[in-house]
């Protein structure tokens, strides 16, 4: 540390942050109406750099957009694009090369947001600071300020670097920014404390970014740049980075399982084509045909509209989603660690209950005002407040203050009209020393003070207590043991007292005013669970999912609130930042199966807890609103902003933002996670089951003595019209039966778990062979439209199987045709362009077609459903138990 004495040009600023307060008094006492001169000025410059905090190279406009193109999917699609383009297939090919396009614009729009993050922490910076140089008041740009400047702060003013205190006058700064809670912090010159406090304890210490609400102070600068609260949660930023979604991943393994398997099968019918002397041009093409209708190029469009869809959706249940593929992230969510305040609770303090006339009052309406004590403390709650309570306008104040104002209303006794009759003539504001605020009232001839506080520093001032017999000697110390009985359970308590004069004494000073008090009531407070949250937790707790409560606030109040959710049982431990500092990340691990709550953290504190969860295999939902949240968002695996008391840095580092801030939002955005990528699966599971089906009877048809069944044109036609209106119609359907009852895919289960590469299997080989029981029934009889038949065996059979599998349990005629009007009218849409390429003449030149008579038609379609009863029979057995678990 440098000698504070002997500061000097020469010599680097003292490093503020740790010296006492004693210490930073006695260097800048003879100096505090100078301050820094020039040189000094530009010494500190040069060794701490601006006071502002610097932007990360941003990556350009075309790196970002290349990037897109490296996931292995897209590569193939553009594979494919080209294989179509061999083929002659344009249509195909700019199918292919809009969805490519439309994935890499999308992506490339959800980078750039990313990158306002740290932008909007940038302007959260001071633009100007008062500060005094030279022996001069004058006003600076913020970041011109340096360690050891002299600043001014008054009400209003945006704090401009990390300041240490010397002088206060009244000083109050709202510091939700980093802290979360919306409660202001009284400010006072004073010793650091505990270096692990959190900002909002930290209370002779003013931070860069919070504002000033009340009062004046003079302090020096401690802290600039990134060495501020506010640089440190930046360089946070600058580091954690975003992770694959649970669907990319298993997508991405998705999709080079597949390319290795096509390429595979596309080989072997190549060749056992050539086997049989096919012709070599008809077989290369068949091949290439096959490697396109294998690959199913609609799955991204699919996605991207379930994904669409499912965010207009989520707008609707008032949760705005930022990133698109967070929505199927959130059905893979296995813990939610949330805020308190705001998100389970109302954000507004609540008069709950009393300690009144010797006994415990639940319910406050029983205070009814009929015995003097009674009277006296509505009294003291309607007029001992600075409330603004306007007619006909929303009263103004600070919340708990508010909340004793509006149970004083709600019990007849209302300020404007009492006030007439008790008119305040003198008054002792609150302070952080005594912890009390006095009023004094003119009733009639004689004048009525009413004093509330902390009952520590209330009760050794009450020297009788009111009851309903009249007045009596206090006992404090029962009093206190029940004040301290309220708190363990989560409430904030007051104590409430009166004093009364035949006149008022000649000095209104704390010594006359706040002594000899009789002793009114304990009013507890607190900020209630929100009536849906309740339910919300449940609903977690069903769907396998654990809720975390990560707060800023007391230990008591955090355990208290989350017992009456159900989050924690009342004996479940609460663990603080305090005791997290000294946790290794394995005990921490091995303690989280048991922690439920946790209480006064730091922001880095948050990310910890955050990948310890991680490391364990959770997949995690984290919620926040001030600035000090935003790494903890960027680093979960879903970070969520609250919409109406959140900060801009924390919405632009979050996947998603809850318009109404509520936790029973996040529950509902999981429910519609979770049927987003149930019907991906379902569109996975159709279309590579008519892949599969198309493969098998193009394999199996030569060893069986039968001839090449399908034309290249066949392959693309049945890839169009079964992939495409169909596949899209899956985004639509609703959420499974029992969506919120199942546990959370773990994030490394196979997109093809619970049976479906079994349904695939047999599905394909099911099509594949009643395809070609129809190709050697039509040969057999002779017709030379077997090929004809063959090709719309394998069409029609392949919507009947996309009706099946609309659901992975229930029956298609449980669900009803009209349950999914979009389905439906696109089976019939595709059977009808199926009809015009067999009957309309133009048509059959290009598809090598025939018009059916009736009856082989109706043969075609016979053959064709019965793949439809064979899912429901899957079905069924799934359903009994007597078959593998549908997801």
């Amino acid at each position: 540390m440098t000698d504070s004495n002997n500061d000097n040009n020469s010599s680097p600023a003292p490093a503020w942050h740790t010296l006492t307060a004693e210490q930073v008094v006695a260097h800048w006492q003879s100096r505090a109406a100078e301050g820094l001169n020039p040189t000094e000025v530009e010494s500190r410059r040069e060794q701490h750099g601006r006071n502002e905090i610097p932007e990360k190279a941003r990556r350009g406009l075309g790196k970002i957009v290349l990037t897109q193109f490296s996931d292995l999917m897209i590569l193939i699609l553009l594979g494919a694009a080209v294989i179509s383009g061999i083929v002659g297939d344009v249509e195909d090919t700019i199918a292919i090369l809009v969805i490519v396009v439309l994935n890499a614009v999308i992506g490339a729009v959800q980078e750039y947001r990313a990158q306002r993050a740290l932008a909007a922490l940038r302007m959260m910076a001071a633009p100007e600071a008062k500060i005094t140089r030279g022996g001069q008041v004058q006003v600076i740009e913020a970041w011109e300020l340096v360690p050891g400047d002299i600043v001014l702060l008054e009400a209003g003013m945006v704090v401009p670097a990390d300041l240490r205190l010397l002088e206060v006058s009244e000083l109050q700064a709202d510091e939700a920014i980093l802290t979360g809670e919306s409660v202001t912090v009284e400010k006072q010159p004073g010793a650091l404390g505990e270096v692990s406090l959190p900002p909002g304890e930290k209370t002779n210490l003013a931070f860069k970014g919070t504002q000033v609400t009340r009062g004046r102070g003079r302090a020096i600068v401690v802290a600039t740049g990134l060495e501020t609260e506010l640089g440190r949660i930046a360089t946070l930023l600058h580091e954690e980075g975003s992770s694959k979604t649970p669907l990319q991943q298993r997508l991405a393994r998705f999709g080079s399982r597949l390319s290795l398997f096509v390429l595979a099968i596309c080989a072997l019918i190549f060749v056992a084509g050539l086997l049989r002397d096919e012709p070599l041009v008809l077989m290369f093409l068949t091949a290439v045909s096959l490697a396109v209708a294998a690959i199913p190029e609609a799955l991204p469009a699919v996605v991207t509209i379930s994904l669409a869809f499912g965010a207009r959706k989520m707008s609707h249940l008032k949760a705005l989603i930022r990133h698109l593929p967070s929505v199927e992230t959130l059905g893979s969510v296995t813990v939610i660690c949330s805020d308190k305040t705001g998100t389970l609770t109302e954000n507004r303090m609540h008069l709950e209950r009393f300690f009144l006339e010797g006994s415990v009052l639940e319910d406050i309406s029983a205070a009814n005002g009929k015995s003097p004590a009674q009277q006296r403390l509505w009294q003291a709650l309607a007029l001992s407040n600075d409330v603004e309570a306007g007619d006909g306008k929303e009263p103004i104040g600070e919340p708990t203050e508010l909340a004793l104002f509006k149970a004083a209303r709600d019990a007849g006794f209302d300020k404007n009209v009492l006030r007439q009759s008790l008119p305040r003539v003198a008054e002792l504001p609150f302070d952080a020393d005594r912890k009390r605020m006095t009023t004094v009232h003119r009733s009639g001839d004689a004048f009525l003070a009413f004093t509330k506080g902390a009952p520590e520093r209330m009760l050794p001032h009450c020297t009788r207590v009111m009851t309903a017999e009249g007045l009596k000697e206090i006992d404090r110390d029962a009093l206190l043991a029940q004040a301290n009985a309220m708190a363990r359970e989560g409430f904030r308590v007051l104590a409430i007292a009166c004093r009364e004069w035949p006149q008022l004494p000649p000095e209104q000073n704390v010594d006359t005013l706040e002594n000899e008090l009789v002793f009114l009531a304990l009013a507890a407070l607190i900020d209630p669970p929100r009536k849906e949250a309740y339910d919300a937790v449940k609903e977690c707790r069903t769907a396998g999912i654990i809720p975390m409560m990560i707060t800023g606030d007391h230990p008591a109040t955090a355990s208290a609130i989350a017992v009456r959710l159900g989050i924690a049982d009342a004996q479940d431990e609460v663990i603080t930042g305090k005791e997290l500092e000294g946790m290794s990340a394995e005990t921490l691990a091995q303690r989280l199966e048991h922690i439920r709550v946790f209480a006064r953290v730091s922001p880095s504190q948050k990310i910890l807890i955050v990948q310890a969860l991680q490391k364990k295999g959770d997949f995690v939902a984290m919620t926040g609103d001030g600035v000090n949240d935003a790494p903890a968002l960027k680093h979960a695996d879903i970070g969520v902003a609250m919409g109406l008391k959140g900060t801009d840095v924390a919405r632009e580092a979050a996947d998603m933002v809850l318009l109404d801030d509520n936790f029973a939002t996040i529950v509902a955005a999981v429910r519609e996670g979770r049927r987003i990528y149930d019907n991906i699966r379902k569109f996975i599971k159709d279309t590579m089951s008519s892949n599969s089906g198309e493969i098998w009877t193009l394999f199996l048809a030569p060893f069986l003595g039968l001839p090449v069944p399908l034309l290249p044109i066949h392959i693309l036609w049945i890839n169009l019209v079964t992939d495409g209106l169909p596949g899209l119609a899956f985004t639509a359907e609703q959420a499974e039966w029992g969506a919120m009852s199942r546990s959370p895919r773990p994030p490394g289960e196979s997109i093809f778990a619970h049976g479906m590469w079994q349904h695939i299997v047999w599905c394909g080989l099911f099509v594949g062979g009643i395809t070609i029981a129809s190709q050697a029934w039509s040969i057999a009889r002779g017709i030379e439209y077997w090929q004809t038949i063959t090709f719309t065996v394998l069409t029609i059979s392949q919507l009947f199987h996309s009706m099946a599998v609309r659901s992975e349990r229930e029956s298609i005629f449980v669900l009803g045709l009209l349950s999914n009007p979009y389905m439906l009218g696109a089976v019939l849409l595709t059977v009808a362009l199926q009809m015009m390429v067999i009957y309309v003449p133009a048509f059959n030149p290009i598809f090598k077609t025939q018009p059916l008579p009736l009856f082989d038609l109706g043969v075609c379609f016979a053959l064709s459903s019965l793949i439809l009863f064979a899912v429901e029979i899957e079905k069924w057995l799934i359903r009994k138990g007597w078959l593998y678990q549908a997801g």
